[in-house]
């Protein structure tokens, strides 16, 4: 990078601000601090982040509503934090549009290694100008189409609005349309090879996708899951075989 990454950190506990201050700063990061979850917004627009390091539990306004107002505007990485370190917590920041999840106590070591992976693959994608797939047609297969160049989804001549990661994930999987796709694959399509996060991230992201495209999400037809292998896009929903539970 020709600059210092920018990090916006966004926490209320003063052992936490003190010690990721000093660290990240020396790993060579630039950053603003927020205290609470108004605050963030605020320093969001002042600063102009290139990363949203967000605690779960914040004063005035929770992470879960940052996360939302930041990804209505915007697609910055953005890793969520929180004490908590239950699935329920993971699934919903990501359901909410997080691109990473770290539970407390968490390594050091391990948040700076997320935090360049994020900011790594932020940069492929800006550098592309397009989803993973690189595509250069848009794809249609029954009564979903996906515009890569365009950034457009259409589900049954409906536009649906889709963040970055959902849209990569769709292209994906409809571009192997008929084929299961590995779940390992699937994670180094859309999130990158150098991905360290939890692989609960995928399973999330395929149950946001499900409601936006399926009839009966909890019911899928079109994105089904091959036990023990990965998900693949169904050409034919009355072909589709496969469960909805992750």
């Amino acid at each position: 990078m020709s600059r210092s990454a920018r990090v916006l950190v966004v926490e209320d506990e003063p052992s936490f601000v003190e010690a990721l201050s000093a660290g990240l700063r020396r790993e060579g990061f630039a950053l603003d601090i927020a205290r609470d979850g108004r605050e963030a917004l605020d320093r969001f627009e002042a600063c102009n982040p290139d990363v949203v390091l967000l605690d779960v539990m914040l004063p005035r306004l929770s992470g879960l509503d940052v996360c939302r107002a930041i990804r209505s505007r915007s697609n910055v990485p953005i890793i969520m934090v929180s004490a908590k370190g239950e699935e329920i917590d993971m699934v919903v920041g990501l359901e909410v549009g997080a691109d990473d999840y770290v539970p407390k106590p968490y390594r050091f070591r391990e948040l700076v290694a997320r935090i360049r992976a994020v900011l790594r693959r932020a940069q492929v994608q800006a550098a592309d100008g397009a989803p993973a797939a690189n595509a250069e047609r848009p794809i249609e297969v029954g009564e979903v189409s996906i515009d890569p160049h365009g950034h457009e989804v259409r589900v049954r001549g409906e536009s649906v609005q889709l963040p970055l990661k959902e849209f990569d994930l769709l292209w994906v999987l409809i571009s192997n349309a008929g084929r299961v796709v590995p779940r390992d694959d699937l994670i180094d399509q859309v999130w990158g090879k150098d991905y360290v996060g939890d692989t609960k991230t995928l399973d999330a992201h395929i149950r946001r996708l499900r409601r936006k495209i399926e009839v009966e999400p909890s019911s899928p037809q079109r994105i089904v899951t091959v036990r023990g292998v990965g998900y693949k896009y169904s050409e034919s929903a009355s072909s589709a075989v496969g469960k909805g539970d992750g």
